[in-house]
């Protein structure tokens, strides 16, 4: 599936990316450049998921959690650590087995060896107009 959208379209967007992926995957990995969006639609997925919480990254705090309507939502931001050793100090291999929680992950390269293999992964692209154009894989 890939998706061509701009800032207008994000609501569209996170219905779609929740629609094509509860089924079979909670665990989503999103993966672009530095401020092309990933934040920004992790914040609409939770919003269309019912997190009324204010969504921010957690660049720092490495995970955060929001209650939404009908799950716990998880997001990481792996951006800052040095190695998969800080992702276990925190306890990471236990929010996998979360059941029925989302977990959305930023810069899960920096964790390749600790994922399993039913993630999804979401690739996001900036064109020259504006647009960003999101892949799932």
């Amino acid at each position: 599936m890939t998706i061509t959208y701009t800032l207008e379209d994000l609501s569209i967007v996170a219905k779609q990316l929740i629609y094509n992926t509860e089924n079979t995957s909670k665990l989503l990995l999103f993966n672009a450049a530095m401020g092309v969006g990933k934040t920004t639609l992790i914040k609409e997925i939770c919003k269309q998921l019912g997190a009324s919480d204010t969504i921010s990254s957690p660049t720092y705090s490495l995970v955060n959690e929001y209650k939404g309507e009908h799950n716990t939502i998880y997001h990481f931001d792996f951006y800052r650590i040095q190695d998969e050793e800080e992702a276990y100090d925190i306890g990471f291999e236990e929010y996998l087995d979360m059941v029925d929680a989302w977990i959305f992950i930023e810069w899960s390269d920096r964790i390749s060896n600790l994922l399993p293999e039913n993630c999804v992964k979401i690739k996001i692209d900036l064109l020259d107009d504006g647009k960003r154009v999101l892949s799932l894989g």
